[in-house]
């Protein structure tokens, strides 16, 4: 049952919602600007407040490598020669052993190696881009950003979503930014259909793969 789990999928907030958090109260003080709303005459108009969108480029690539080896090995070896008594070897004689002589002479012996070894290597490579809602604003300025893209080509569907804290000051003057700028940054890439479905395992190879295959 847990080789067939489907993890589910993370949603995303809709622009509606966005946009019911972004309108402030409204103030009927008689003043032509009202609080929160400030107007930029002489900046570029970049994300600032709940609901602005900004463009998120994706920029990701990572590399690791992992190489292990292990290999111990122990042995254990007792020798004790039968002592001798007035020149002449030490026996048992005993009714319980059907009165058959017994050395003290003993022997042990015990050997026991291991041997591991193990590498592991992984690539990622992530570009393009995906445009994003700013979701809240921090009390220190910095902007809490959600975005999703979907695309669906022939008989599958692709999913792109990003989630994260972006400072202003990164934002460039096009209203884009970095995703290597992202703070928290969640980014998920990720597709269902037949193609999707073709490169899954089956549920009883994960059963196989998994850790409660004894073997």
């Amino acid at each position: 049952m847990t080789g067939c789990a489907i993890s589910p999928k993370e949603k995303i907030a809709t622009a509606e919602e966005i946009f019911a958090m972004s309108i402030p109260e409204r103030i009927d003080n008689g003043a032509i600007y009202q609080p929160s709303r400030g107007i930029a005459l002489y900046e570029d108009i970049k994300a600032r407040h709940v609901g602005d969108i900004i463009t998120i480029l994706l920029s990701e690539q990572t590399n690791a490598t992992k190489s292990a080896s292990t290999t111990t090995s122990k042995d254990n070896a007792v020798d004790v020669t039968n002592p001798t008594v007035l020149g002449l070897p030490a026996v048992i004689n005993s009714s319980l052993l059907s009165n058959r002589p017994m050395s003290l002479a003993s022997t042990l012996q015990s050997s026991k190696s291991f041997t591991g070894e193990g590498d592991s290597s992984q690539s990622n490579n992530l570009t393009g881009s995906v445009t994003a809602m700013v979701t809240e604003v921090l009390p220190n300025g910095y902007l809490r950003i959600e975005g999703e893209k979907s695309i669906s080509i022939n008989q599958g569907d692709e999913y792109i979503r990003i989630k994260g804290i972006v400072r202003p000051v990164d934002i460039a003057s096009n209203n884009s930014v970095s995703s290597t700028q992202v703070a928290n940054a969640v980014i998920s890439y990720s597709g269902s259909g037949v193609i999707a479905s073709s490169n899954d395992m089956g549920w009883l190879g994960k059963f196989f793969n998994s850790i409660w295959w004894p073997f």
